[in-house]
């Protein structure tokens, strides 16, 4: 990382270091459920939609901290704000593996969702402010890589502790392991200046309001809730039960294919770190690329549908990979807004990214269920279900593609 503005570039590689180690281990904590699913299952009796709903609770905890996150953000700044909230993540944490059903599993994840929930936009606040624009598309890119890097410690890494600490000393050892990251942030994060908060005090205020109505961000709004929403649901949910229950895969398979998974998207992530100075310097805009880039993952995705059982892990990594262009969506909306309002926009496109997660999450499991009360057996409740989300993905697309035209027409 280097073209620093605020910070010198030694200082900018260590405060990002400290907020990936973060992310790192939010994106883990997420992405487990896929991994620990069949033990789950066999342990407390879940059935398809109680796993949606327990996966999905993670992400409504995430969706209901992200507008009073925004301000605070705005206000107190990164630092301040992800330790108070990284406390939270801990008591969730311990609370998850102390749990003994359902409500007690969902509260508790609900409960880490919250506080996880400021690990990814408190360090992108503080990069709109730090950091020139080229270099803050390349940390954002290097931040999901990261996240990435998180979901394939969530595969076989923890397939492997599992027989030594159990699905309960996991979350303990999160806990652990987040605690230490607090300490690292505390002492490597920049504090938010008071000069900085004048000079924001002064200029026009921007708040929620402003930033929904915001042309680029309604642009950008179909595309963040429907189709990196469902990608995520995807990544760290569906496609650990699809590869068992229809590709036919075993329980440790089914972890290799996520590592898999998750492995392409970091590299996928860590790409997008390397080229995207190099695509803002010859003014290719994001959502150019998400004109091109969309319809290749939803022709991926009706694919997956159609081959059902013959459609493994490497399917499933190219979906993500594909869909990865629509990351470059949360960035450039910070981008598109004031500097004042950085911490409202970045949240407020979480949200709906995040509330995306949840419906999809539960909304698969549910239509799946419901495929199964009308008869389908097997590998075609699945092939059903992703039929079904492809098909509203499309929507959301042809949604994306209308504003995105008018944006032209109008010289936006």
């Amino acid at each position: 990382m280097n073209h620093t503005d605020a910070l010198g570039t030694r200082h900018a590689v260590g405060v990002f270091l400290v907020f990936a180690g973060a992310y790192f281990f939010s994106t883990l904590i997420r992405a487990v459920t896929a991994t620990l699913s069949p033990v789950l299952s066999a342990e407390l009796g879940l059935s398809p939609s109680d796993l949606g709903l327990l996966a999905g609770g993670y992400f409504l905890g995430f969706a209901l901290t992200q507008l009073p996150m925004g301000r605070w953000l705005d206000r107190h700044g990164p630092r301040k704000v992800v330790l108070a909230f990284l406390t939270v993540a801990v008591l969730g944490c311990l609370a998850f593996a102390m749990a003994d059903g359902l409500a007690a599993l969902l509260l508790a994840r609900v409960i880490t969702g919250m506080g996880v929930s400021a690990c990814l936009m408190a360090p992108l606040t503080g990069y709109r402010r730090w950091l020139t624009p080229a270099t803050q598309m390349r940390a954002n890119a290097w931040m999901l890589m990261t996240g990435s890097l998180g979901m394939v410690a969530a595969t076989l890494p923890v397939q492997w502790l599992m027989p030594w600490v159990g699905w309960r000393g996991l979350f303990v050892g999160m806990a652990g392991c987040l605690l230490v990251s607090m300490a690292a942030i505390a002492w490597l994060a920049p504090a938010w200046r008071r000069t900085e908060a004048a000079d924001e005090a002064s200029a026009p205020p921007v708040g929620y309001a402003e930033v929904w109505r915001h042309p680029y961000f309604q642009q950008m709004l179909p595309l963040g809730f429907v189709h990196y929403g469902g990608m995520v649901a995807m990544q760290t949910l569906w496609a650990g039960p699809w590869m068992v229950q229809v590709a036919g895969y075993s329980a440790e398979q089914a972890s290799a294919g996520l590592f898999g998974i998750n492995l392409a998207m970091l590299l996928a992530f860590s790409l997008w770190g390397w080229i995207n100075p190099s695509l803002s310097r010859l003014g290719i805009a994001p959502e150019t690329l998400m004109l091109w880039g969309v319809p290749v993952s939803l022709l991926v995705l009706a694919a997956i549908a159609v081959m059902g059982p013959q459609a493994g892990w490497a399917w499933w990594a190219v979906y993500c990979v594909t869909s990865t262009v629509v990351a470059q969506a949360q960035p450039a909306v910070a981008l598109a807004l004031p500097p004042q309002a950085a911490g409202r926009a970045l949240s407020a496109y979480n949200l709906a990214i995040f509330s995306g997660v949840f419906v999809v999450q539960w909304g698969f499991g549910l239509v799946v269920d419901g495929f199964a009360a009308w008869g389908w057996e097997g590998a075609a409740r699945f092939q059903g279900a992703v039929a079904v989300f492809a098909t509203v993905c499309l929507a959301a697309y042809a949604l994306f593609w209308r504003r995105a035209r008018q944006a032209v027409a109008q010289g936006r």
